[in-house]
């Protein structure tokens, strides 16, 4: 009777997590790792900004992180955040398109490399509404000076970004690259594994159902 009782109650842990949990199965997380040869402006201080915004019109919720910034050069000053980001570089910035403008700013110093990766995830890229009529972009530029209006290794004359990645109506990403000097290459597009294929296969659980099962029902 105890053996039965914890099989029981093992099947039915199971499938609470299984089920209570299924909405993480869709998670989907879009990933870039960004690398900057920033060996042309060495020693230069300027100043660096990112920022993530929605579409002028209808707008699903997205967010975005700045994970694992490394450089030989320095940040400097106090950094300037408008909206709805936080953090503060090199740890982690967190972004959402909750407002019109989210913005961080901060002086900086150039080395030789500029490293970084984004972390893009939400329900505009895991379930796509059908309804929204605008999407989001985030854009990273470069100055060469403290006050951010003088771009520096882009192409782009009229915004001055070294690249953006646009999040689409149908939650895929498009990245656009100003700048001969970024490399941008998408690392990851993959979502959460199935919560019942962990469960009842990843963990043996299938197995061991079937064969307690028949020892103990049969």
């Amino acid at each position: 009777m105890k053996t039965k009782m914890i099989f029981l109650s093992l099947i039915f842990i199971a499938w609470f997590l299984c089920f209570g949990s299924v909405a993480l199965a869709d998670m989907v997380t879009v990933t870039y790792d960004v690398t900057v040869d920033t060996s042309f402006i060495s020693g230069t201080a300027g100043s660096l900004d990112f920022n993530f915004n929605p579409g002028p019109s209808a707008t699903q919720s997205a967010s975005l992180q700045v994970l694992n910034f490394t450089s030989n050069g320095a940040l400097a000053g106090v950094p300037s955040l408008t909206g709805d980001v936080n953090g503060s570089l090199p740890a982690t910035l967190t972004f959402d398109n909750g407002t019109a403008f989210n913005d961080y700013f901060e002086e900086f110093t150039y080395g030789t490399k500029i490293s970084f990766a984004l972390s893009l995830y939400g329900p505009a890229l895991s379930a796509p509404d059908g309804v929204s009529t605008s999407g989001s972009v985030f854009a990273f530029s470069m100055f060469s000076d403290a006050a951010g209006t003088i771009p520096v290794l882009t192409s782009d004359t009229t915004d001055g970004f070294a690249f953006t990645v646009d999040v689409n109506l149908d939650g895929t990403t498009t990245v656009t690259n100003y700048s001969a000097q970024t490399t941008v290459l998408k690392a990851t597009a993959s979502p959460v594994p199935e919560p019942c294929t962990m469960l009842f296969f990843g963990s043996g659980l299938a197995g061991l159902i079937g064969l307690r099962g028949k020892r103990i029902f049969g």
